[in-house]
C-alpha cells in the first residue's frame, strides 16, 4: 500500500509524545513493507533541518517539509475570537502546502492519505480534487475536549471565558469535519466511542499507538529514590499538572521523604519553572535523549488534570521498565490495571501516599515496572499496530 502521511509537525527527530506517535507508525508501516511518504509542517515552534537528518530516513520516507509560522498572532487570535472561529485551525492554513499537495498528487498516486490531526482538515478539498485516494484521520486526541477540560481547571475568569469560546468553536469544527473523511482512527476506544456518540457516520475505529524501545538502552541504571516528569511544556495541561503537583503534593512528599528528588524535563520550559527554587526540585528543561533521561530516574509522576487521547510518554516510560504514578485522566486510554502495571492517584493525598509506597516498598514498585514493560511488549508493538491500521484501510477499499 502506498501511503502519504501528512503531519502537523515533523515526526522525526522524536522530541515529544506527538512526534513519537507519528514516527513509530511510519516505522511500523515501513517494517510491514508499505510505501510511505512523509510531508510535514516545519515551524519555529517545531523546527527541523533536513540536512541534519539521517540519509537513510530521508530516502525511506521521501521526507519533505513546508514552513508555516505558528507563532501567536494576537490580532488574528482576537479576530477569530470575535468571529467565533477556531484560531488553532486557522494557523495551519498554508497556500504553499495547498500548492505542494496539488502538484504532488498530480505526480504520484496514493492509496491512502493519512492526516495526523484534525487541524489539517483544510486540505481535504485539494486532496479530493487531485486524488482518488482514501482520506483518513489519525486522531491522537479529541482537540476540543482538551480545551474544555483546560478551561474547567483555570481560575482566571477572563482566561476561562476565552478558553471556553475556543473549545466551543473547535468542537463545532471538529465534529463537522470528521464526516468529511473516509475513516477516522483514534488511539483510544474512549475517543472512538465519543466520536460515534457525537454523530460520526464514517468508519470510526480505535487503533492504539505503537512504542519502539531503543536496543542500546540500559534499563537498570537509575538514581534511586528519584521522581521525574517529562513532557512538552508548551502544552498547557502539562504546565497545569506540574503546578498542581508542586502546590498540592510536593510538600507532603518532601516532609516524609526529605532525600527524594523530583526532576522536571521537557521542551519550552516556562520561565516560572526555570526560576523555581524549591528544595529537592530540579528543573532540567529539554533533554537531548528522553529515553536515557527516563532510564536514569526511578519513578515517573504524571499528575495530569485535563487532556484527551493517550499519553505516549507514559507508554514510553512503561516500555523502559518504569513504575508510573498517574491520575486516571493521565492514564485514560491505556490498557492498564491499577496497582498491577501502573499506580493511579487522583487526589493530593493519594498521590503523596502512592509516592511513599513506591519509594519505600521496592518490591512493589519493581513489580509495577516489570508488568508495565510486559504490557507494552504485548499490546503496543509498532509492527502489529501498523498492520492493524492497514487492515482497517483495506476494509475501506473493499467497500467500493
Amino acid at each position: 500500500m502506498k501511503i502519504l502521511q501528512l503531519c502537523y509537525k515533523p515526526p522525526f527527530p522524536v522530541v515529544d509524545g506527538g512526534s513519537m506517535g507519528m514516527h513509530t507508525l511510519t516505522m511500523g508501516l515501513l517494517n510491514n513493507e508499505h510505501n510511505v511518504k512523509v510531508l510535514a509542517f516545519n515551524s519555529f515552534k517545531h523546527p527541523v533541518k533536513i540536512s541534519e537528518l539521517p540519509q537513510d530516513y530521508i530516502e525511506k520516507t521521501k521526507f519533505e517539509t513546508i514552513f508555516v509560522d505558528l507563532k501567536l498572532n494576537v490580532f488574528s487570535a482576537l479576530f477569530s475570537f470575535l468571529k467565533n472561529e477556531s484560531y488553532h485551525v486557522k494557523r495551519f492554513y498554508s497556500v504553499e502546502m495547498q500548492q505542494r499537495l496539488a502538484s504532488l498528487l498530480k505526480e504520484e498516486e496514493f492509496d491512502v492519505i493519512q492526516l495526523e490531526s484534525v487541524f489539517l482538515s483544510h486540505y481535504i478539498s485539494v486532496i479530493r480534487k487531485n486524488s482518488k485516494a482514501k482520506i483518513v484521520l489519525r486522531a491522537p486526541n479529541i482537540e476540543h475536549l482538551i480545551w474544555e477540560k483546560t478551561a474547567q481547571t483555570t481560575n482566571n475568569p477572563l482566561k476561562k471565558i476565552y478558553l471556553n469560546q475556543l473549545a466551543q468553536s473547535l468542537k463545532k469544527y471538529e465534529l463537522e469535519m470528521i464526516n468529511q473523511f473516509d475513516g477516522v482512527y483514534t488511539v483510544t476506544k474512549v475517543d472512538a466511542d465519543y466520536f460515534v456518540k457525537k454523530g460520526c457516520r464514517v468508519p470510526c475505529k480505535h487503533v492504539p499507538v505503537g512504542i519502539e524501545t531503543p536496543d542500546f538502552i540500559d534499563k537498570d541504571i537509575e538514581e534511586k529514590d528519584s521522581l521525574f516528569h517529562i513532557g512538552s511544556m508548551n502544552w498547557i495541561p502539562n504546565q497545569q499538572a506540574i503546578e498542581w503537583f508542586l502546590d498540592n503534593v510536593w510538600d507532603m512528599v518532601h516532609e516524609k521523604l526529605p532525600n527524594v528528588k523530583t526532576y522536571f524535563a521537557g521542551r519550552a520550559m516556562p520561565q516560572w519553572l526555570l526560576n523555581l527554587n524549591r528544595e529537592g526540585v530540579i528543573i532540567y528543561g529539554e533533554v537531548p535523549d528522553s529515553a536515557r533521561f527516563i532510564c536514569s530516574k526511578e519513578i515517573m509522576v504524571v499528575p495530569l488534570l485535563s487532556g484527551s487521547g493517550i499519553r505516549i510518554k507514559i507508554l514510553e516510560a512503561m516500555s523502559l521498565r518504569k513504575c508510573v504514578i498517574a491520575t486516571s485522566q493521565a492514564a485514560e486510554g491505556i490498557l492498564y490495571e491499577n496497582n498491577i502495571n501502573i499506580v493511579i492517584a487522583d487526589t493530593p493525598e493519594e498521590f503523596a501516599d502512592s509516592i511513599y509506597k513506591c519509594i519505600t516498598d521496592k518490591e512493589f514498585s519493581k513489580k509495577i515496572a516489570l508488568n508495565a514493560e510486559k504490557l507494552i511488549s504485548e499490546k503496543y508493538n509498532i509492527n502489529a499496530v501498523a498492520k492493524e491500521l492497514v487492515d482497517q484501510y483495506n476494509q475501506l477499499e473493499n467497500k467500493e
